[in-house]
């Protein structure tokens, strides 16, 4: 059984980074548009301190749980939007006091968690080191498009090793999120980590397989870039479906980015 701990401390680590990111912002920048359309950088953050409230929730109240994915099933294509603009409309102090106090919450209650427990969600149920995962995906994801409406540019770190696992652990979700079957075979995954490390995933043998930057990868499956634009190569035809789909998010298919370019 994999220790939690260390996604933990990342998720940690990565929701402090995009905290310094935001805290000084003046009103006009909270208000800036991100690549999300529709979500400032208010939205986003938003967005994530009710994501975080969610999270703890399947954690520590399985039944409000419950109660709040039956609401996401009465509107399953506004929910989030709605969540995010709720959060949104709060004054910068208090959304950043939230958004702490939410993500502060959670982080104690993975650390609490049972060995072996496992919590419901929008997807499948997960461990106390999966949401936490699934948290960090997220953090950094949305963390990146309040990053291009500021214009900072990010440096990334090793932390992206849990965006691109769970990425591959997706592959099959992916596929059924699309009314697709998953393959039958493992592909291998070779990416490139920020440090030159080389992360790799399934079998070394096996025909199919994905292989360029790990930063590219997790873009793709955060669907923060569009395949056309990064440098992924795949090898195989289902290798080469699954970039077209590929998300490590749960819910619907989201519907990407579009190439750079592309005429609106």
């Amino acid at each position: 059984m994999a220790d939690p701990t260390p996604v933990i401390d990342d998720l940690r680590a990565e929701s402090e980074e995009l905290d310094l990111l935001t805290a000084e912002l003046s009103p006009a920048q909270w208000a800036l548009p991100t690549p999300a359309p529709g979500w400032t950088v208010a939205h986003q953050i938003a967005h994530l301190a009710w994501t975080d409230r969610s999270a703890l929730l399947a954690v520590t109240d399985a039944d409000a749980f419950h109660a709040l994915v039956e609401k996401a099933l009465a509107a399953p294509g506004s929910f989030v939007d709605e969540g995010a603009e709720e959060g949104a409309r709060l004054a910068p102090a208090e959304l950043l006091s939230t958004w702490r106090e939410g993500r502060t919450a959670l982080d104690q209650a993975l650390r609490n968690a049972s060995p072996g427990a496992r919590f419901p969600w929008y997807g499948p149920p997960m461990s106390a080191a999966s949401m936490a995962t699934a948290r960090l995906m997220e953090t950094w994801a949305h963390g990146l498009d309040i990053a291009d409406a500021l214009g900072v540019v990010r440096t990334h770190t090793a932390r992206l090793r849990h965006v691109a696992r769970l990425g591959v652990r997706t592959r099959d979700f992916a596929h059924t999120a699309h009314g697709l079957t998953p393959p039958a075979e493992e592909f291998r995954v070779e990416l490139t980590a920020p440090s030159g490390d080389v992360w790799t995933y399934g079998p070394e043998d096996a025909p199919q397989r994905v292989t360029g930057p790990a930063l590219d990868f997790c873009l793709l499956v955060t669907q923060r870039a569009h395949r056309a634009d990064l440098a992924l190569t795949a090898v195989g035809p289902d290798a080469d479906r699954w970039l077209d789909i590929a998300q490590a998010f749960a819910g619907p298919p989201g519907t990407g980015r579009p190439a750079k370019g592309a005429s609106a």
